[in-house]
């Protein structure tokens, strides 16, 4: 039987194509909001730190009604590290719109999630996005976006998809270019009538394939996933399933059900093929478990999760100042935490190291797990963590590989040529080199994951905070040889105390210092860049000697450079491999694993 009351869609792209904004604009003008209601931007973005940076981080679902027919939209992150959301949601959808910037035009992560959807076969609609931008050029990116789909393989029904003009950010979407329309109604009409309606029949043993987990502190676990087969109801038995362990058969009772509407859950008694539900109340629910009726449970196959590339050593933190600023210190609270977090994410993993005070945690790139930490921090969690490493693997023939990544840079013109040259240096090879124009470069590079780490600052400076880089996950190749990440050593406090000014004045003629006056510090704490390569102690506790004497000009106000201060991901970034990050709600502080001179002197020589 067809739902054709339905339409279930997810909404794909490149990160800052505009998938948010869009999904806005079509909630807005589907009446979910009063006329009077105050709705602020990219009203999606529910975390804090997703609307701090922009970008989506864990999928939403939401629906909006249009003449008289349900529509379901799922808005997915489009940044890389958190393609693990990408991949799942789309097992509860029928057909996708594939946003792409009218001037940027397909990027790495575009080609990543069309992949996904056509792999699926699912129907795309492509929406040229942007249109009102200055140097929109959408009839090329046409083309680009056609050239994609025969580069993927696409049959001749995908290849024939409908294409759409909109600016999301005005409000407006038409099928042709040279059409003025103030609304977006020509983008629900193509919906209605161009995504198939889900189908099932609603008399068969029951399927819930659980694509998405949800977790709140009041009711615990939330499953969100499509109705395939048949009817369920509150109270109903149940049992759970799952198409990778085919030994796993929990019975549980379905204790509430809901369905979206607006950016609200709905509490429903049954929902019926194609509908999407949230169900509440079972404790042992995982992604890609399958709800099944007890009298005949089958496991919907479900696409196994990419695997994680890149890891972090999380630890108590041991510092001279643990426990000062933090309200969770604990090895206990640092691992509830951390297998708390597995309940939503579904790309990361935590295991247990040789001692209770560290944990590995892998994730899919220093941003997915640098939104953990950052998460864990407001959270009041105080820890440390390492610099990040690649996880290598090794074929049949014990060869060593890596992962390796595909990268795309839009640069000016003048600063190709030391983009170019830092890539090389960190293994990068230069695969495509072309001018789209308005005086920029597009450079595509594969480059080992490990390459990229710690580079996008450098990155930034080089092109003075214009350039833009993308990366996507290309697969594991050869091991490329060693790396030398950074060229340049660290200034470290000698004493624990309180920064002087006199002292800082003294040490700023070493290098870059990280701290201002009156900052508590540790013996082994990072307080600065030495420009050559070898570390060095400095005391910026140092006080001026008091004495009798007064010469002409002796009490002028010593000037200080202003400290160069770190965010979360900056310090990531810098942190070398025999120092820690220390994390706590208040402060960022980069260490010496070894705190004590002596000590990691002997460790050294003995390296």
């Amino acid at each position: 039987m067809k739902r054709e009351d339905i339409r279930n869609i997810a909404i794909i792209a490149h990160v800052d194509h505009g998938k948010t904004t869009l999904v806005d604009e079509l909630l807005k003008q589907s009446g979910v909001f009063r006329s009077n209601q105050n709705v602020m931007d990219r009203v999606m973005d529910s975390n804090d730190i997703e609307r701090e940076r922009g970008i989506t981080i864990l999928s939403k679902n939401t629906a909006v009604t249009y003449k008289g027919i349900k529509i379901n939209i799922i808005d997915t992150p489009g940044h890389a590290d958190f393609g693990g959301e990408v991949e799942r949601v789309l097992k509860m959808v029928n057909g996708v719109i594939l946003v792409v910037d009218a001037f940027e035009g397909p990027m790495p992560q575009t080609k990543f999630v069309l992949k996904n959807a056509l792999e699926l076969s699912l129907p795309v609609i492509v929406c040229i996005n942007k249109i009102d931008r200055p140097e929109a050029r959408p009839k090329e990116v046409i083309d680009e976006v056609l050239e994609l789909l025969l580069e993927l393989d696409a049959d001749d029904k995908q290849l024939d998809c409908p294409f759409v003009f909109a600016s999301a950010k005005t409000g407006v979407a038409s099928l042709s270019l040279d059409k003025e329309v103030t609304d977006m109604q020509e983008l629900f009409d193509i919906i209605v009538n161009y995504i198939p309606a889900p189908e099932g029949d609603p008399d068969g043993s029951t399927q819930v394939l659980i694509s998405t987990i949800d977790y709140n502190e009041y009711v615990g676990r939330i499953g969100i996933g499509k109705v395939d087969r048949g009817t369920i109801h509150v109270n109903d038995d149940v049992v759970i399933v799952n198409a990778h362990d085919p030994d796993q058969s929990n019975r549980v009772k379905i204790s509430k059900l809901y369905e979206f509407d607006g950016l609200k859950r709905v509490e429903v008694t049954e929902a019926t093929p194609g509908s999407i539900v949230a169900i509440s109340g079972i404790a042992d629910l995982h992604i890609g478990d399958t709800i099944c009726s007890p009298d005949n449970p089958e496991p919907l196959p479900f696409q196994k999760i990419s695997e994680p590339t890149i890891a972090m050593y999380f630890n108590v933190n041991d510092s001279p100042f643990a426990g000062t600023e933090g309200k969770y210190v604990t090895s206990r609270h640092l691992r509830e935490r951390l297998f708390r977090e597995l309940n939503t994410d579904v790309s990361l993993r935590v295991e247990e190291t040789d001692t209770t005070e560290s944990f590995k945690v892998s994730g899919r790139g220093e941003l997915h797990l640098s939104v953990l930490i950052e998460n864990m921090r407001r959270e009041g969690y105080e820890f440390s963590v390492s610099k990040a490493e690649v996880l290598f693997k090794v074929d049949s023939n014990g060869k060593k590989l890596e992962p390796m990544e595909r990268v795309l840079i839009d640069v000016p013109e003048d600063a190709t040529g030391i983009v170019i040259e830092k890539l090389g240096q960190r293994k990068g090879e230069l695969l495509d080199i072309r001018s789209p124009g308005t005086g920029s470069t597009r450079l595509e590079f594969s480059i080992p994951a490990r390459g990229l780490i710690g580079y996008r600052g450098e990155f930034m400076t080089d092109t003075k905070g214009t350039g833009i880089m993308n990366t996507t996950f290309e697969g594991y190749g050869p091991y490329k040889g060693d790396i030398q990440y950074r060229k340049t050593g660290s200034l470290i406090a000698f004493e624990t105390g309180e920064s002087i000014t006199y002292g800082l004045y003294n040490a700023q003629e070493r290098g870059v210092l990280f701290i201002g006056p009156g900052v508590k510090v540790y013996s082994g704490m990072v307080i600065g860049q030495n420009p050559k390569s070898e570390d060095m102690e400095i005391n910026v506790c140092k006080r001026k000697q008091l004495t009798n004497t007064r010469a002409s000009g002796s009490d002028d106000a010593l000037r200080l450079s202003p400290p160069r201060v770190f965010s979360l991901e900056q310090a990531l970034e810098f942190i070398e491999t025999d120092e820690l990050l220390e994390v706590t709600p208040k402060n960022l502080r980069i260490r010496k694993k070894i705190l004590d001179p002596t000590k990691r002197m002997r460790s050294r020589k003995n390296k």
